[in-house]
């Protein structure tokens, strides 16, 4: 199975540049894949998708502002790291550029913040000890900024907006976008209807948008995540009388390794490098609500393997010719199963 199987034509002008006014003013592409039927709706239509004991399961992880600049101690070079997740109380990020540090290295951050290189990984990435006094998260909002993706060039003049506004466990390097298109009145109109709201957390880190650089899809080795789900999640998941419908590949990726991890729903915590493309064989996911991801990326695997690769790319094809909105700040798809 080779990377470039997952390749598609998009013009750059539909990539979303900026979020729209209202978060669920956004198109969605309703797919269903078993008569291969497609519709062309508002997300706020997925109301009317959904049935009284169905269960959405959303991923409530938030965002931090974990870009920062700082200058290297020795030659005041300008350096850019992204932090990704926390590892025994010292820090992997992504380093710019990665040429110029060394373990030992010390980079500055405005005199509140130091980073002390410990280990040089693969692919630009370090291991930091942060010093610093006082709560860390107050001074990345003092010095971080949102890390939005390189393909978004405008300035995002409202922060939040690269938050689910359900966003609560602090931890993320990149926002779960399918969960971007829900508003509060949308989330109380579809628990007023008998549609259960259910909350896990995956921090999202490099192993959601590391880029596939290798031309075999199974040689592609995903980065690892934290997440979370409790015992009350599990709880309502298992109860649940209608469908289970995880919002966001994030959610999909929790749910199936803790499918594959003990054969059913329970409370769990950990690590997940789960790599789930086709050929992959779903544990309880059938249908989920996502946004449009990017060419050759994992996932666009994923939902191939959930809905058929020529199923994908043809719907693809048609949310191009409709001119939907694609990427973090774009547009959304609901891929129904049975």
């Amino acid at each position: 199975m080779k990377t470039d199987d997952f390749d598609y034509e998009l013009p750059l002008d539909l990539i979303a540049q900026s979020p729209l006014a209202k978060r669920s003013d956004s198109r969605l592409l309703h797919l269903n894949k078993e008569t291969e039927e497609i519709k062309h709706l508002k997300f706020n239509d997925l109301i009317d998708l959904l049935n009284p004991g169905d269960s959405l399961v959303l991923n409530d992880t938030k965002v931090i502002p974990a870009r920062i600049i700082g200058v290297k101690e020795e030659t005041n070079a300008l350096i850019e790291l992204l932090l990704l997740k926390e590892e025994d109380d010292h820090w992997e990020a992504l380093v710019k550029p990665a040429k110029r540090i060394k373990v030992g290295t010390t980079i500055n951050f405005a005199d509140k913040l130091k980073a002390i290189c410990l280990e040089k990984k693969e692919e630009g990435l370090c291991l930091f000890k942060l010093v610093y006094e006082g709560i860390l998260l107050e001074i990345l909002e003092e010095l971080g900024t949102m890390p939005l993706p390189p393909y978004i060039h405008e300035k995002l003049i409202d922060q939040s907006r690269y938050q689910t506004i359900y966003a609560k466990n602090s931890g993320s390097a990149a926002a779960p976008t399918a969960g971007l298109h829900f508003t509060k009145e949308l989330i109380e109109a579809l628990e007023k209807k008998g549609i259960n709201i259910i909350y896990l957390t995956l921090h999202v880190g490099l192993g959601t948008f590391r880029p596939v650089v290798v031309d075999d899809v199974e040689k592609h080795q995903m980065h690892s995540e934290y997440y979370q789900l409790s015992e009350e999640a599990a709880k309502q998941i298992n109860e649940t009388k209608g469908r289970i419908i995880p919002v966001g590949t994030t959610t999909v990726r929790v749910l199936e390794t803790v499918m594959n991890k003990f054969g059913e729903i329970k409370e769990d915590s950990g690590e997940t490098d789960i790599f789930i493309y086709p050929g992959y064989k779903f544990k309880i996911v059938k249908s989920l609500i996502t946004n449009f991801h990017l060419p050759k990326s994992t996932l666009i695997m994923l939902i191939s393997a959930l809905a058929g690769k020529e199923l994908i790319l043809s719907s693809y094809e048609e949310a191009v010719k409709e001119k939907y909105r694609f990427f973090s700040f774009g547009d959304s798809m609901f891929i129904q199963g049975e």
